[in-house]
């Protein structure tokens, strides 16, 4: 199972990073694969711990891909390492095996503490639909624009059902850093 996240990790100097990432839940391991470069895998490899956020909050998952990282967050409880204030829950992870690979390494990390801050409410379908527009905006450079276009028009159609003003703003951070990317390849 892959649970989309937010995994905060720090640097040699303290400084918080913030990245969405799918995570691969196994029954005794969270399994952490980066792309390689990545800040998320040096840090991890510098440090050995990393704080896995669950978070309904989707204005940070958009606004870590379009430029927004400043999200308030308090210090773990048992590794030095920082989870987001407005989180749900999150598990405080430590890294024991790495299995390389030359584009996504897997992180094996097991759970040192873990803490619910909120109950979960459920997604609705414009959260949903926030979500998969980050995903695609991540891998932008990948896909054709025509599967682009057309997957955020379905999305489209549950956001403009179930809406709240927190999704749009996420949303529109997506589609303004989508067209500019779009205006950069079409004027080259």
């Amino acid at each position: 199972m892959i649970q989309e996240t937010l995994v905060t990790t720090l640097n040699e100097a303290g400084q918080v990073h913030i990245a969405p990432m799918g995570i691969h839940v196994t029954d005794n391991a969270l399994i952490i694969l980066p792309f390689k470069p990545s800040t998320t895998l040096t840090n991890i490899l510098a440090s050995g711990v990393a704080v896995i956020n669950y978070s309904d909050d989707v204005r940070i998952f958009a606004g870590c891909l379009t430029g927004r990282r400043d999200w308030a967050v308090k210090n773990a409880v048992q590794i030095n390492g920082k989870v987001l204030v407005n989180t749900l829950a999150h598990s405080e992870v430590e890294l024991v095996r790495i299995e390389e690979d030359a584009v996504r390494p897997k992180l094996i990390c097991q759970v040192i503490h873990q803490a619910n801050h909120a109950p979960f409410k459920g997604f609705n379908r414009a959260q949903y639909a926030v979500l998969e527009a980050a995903i695609l905006l991540s891998r932008i450079e990948w896909l054709p624009w025509e599967k682009v276009d057309s997957e955020l028009a379905y999305l489209r159609i549950g956001l403009e059902k179930t809406a709240s003003a927190v999704e749009l703003e996420a949303w529109h951070w997506i589609m303004t850093a989508i067209e500019a990317r779009k205006t950069k390849v079409t004027n080259g």
